[in-house]
């Protein structure tokens, strides 16, 4: 078996866990620097993955509780609309971000990790980001440090989420 070292993932098997909904929990914590909001309005908040598919993962997550994107008002998913666009010029301008990925994943059938709160997904992605070790070894390595990542994000996000 190989192994990587990934200090990152040491704070998820060793924290304190949140009870109850974690995005809710960060939407009423937004200001302690550990939930690592990057900007937030009184719709929604945007936050780094902190447990990430790619350098640079952030999420648009809605104050409002709901599994169901159909309960969002319109001003809500409005809202969440202009943040994921605002989210993507983000990353292509200071991750250099070659393409975005964005989506949601609605209920556990569709492989949300945490279902019981709507949020989109934003994942930078660069020409070849993935390639033999993902595929063949099962296994991804993440070629930047995260806190350095969000600093510099959080740096900037203000000229983007305006």
């Amino acid at each position: 078996m190989d192994h990587i070292y990934a200090p990152w993932r040491y704070n998820y098997v060793s924290e304190e866990k949140i009870k109850g909904c974690v995005f809710c929990h960060i939407s009423t914590n937004k200001e302690d620097s550990k939930m690592q909001v990057l900007f937030s309005d009184s719709l929604c908040y945007i936050v780094m993955n902190k447990f990430p598919y790619s350098p640079g993962h952030i999420m648009v997550i809605p104050h409002y509780h709901t599994d169901k994107v159909e309960d969002l008002s319109d001003e809500i998913w409005m809202q969440m609309s202009l943040r994921v666009k605002q989210g993507i010029k983000l990353l292509k301008e200071q991750m250099n971000a070659q393409g975005v990925n964005i989506g949601m994943n609605l209920g556990d059938a569709a492989g949300a990790g945490i279902a019981q709160h709507v949020h989109y997904h934003l994942l930078p992605r660069w020409r070849g980001d993935t390639n033999f070790i993902t595929t063949i070894a099962n296994t991804r390595a993440y070629p930047a440090d995260f806190t350095e990542i969000f600093l510099k994000l959080k740096n900037e996000a203000y000229k983007y989420f305006i």
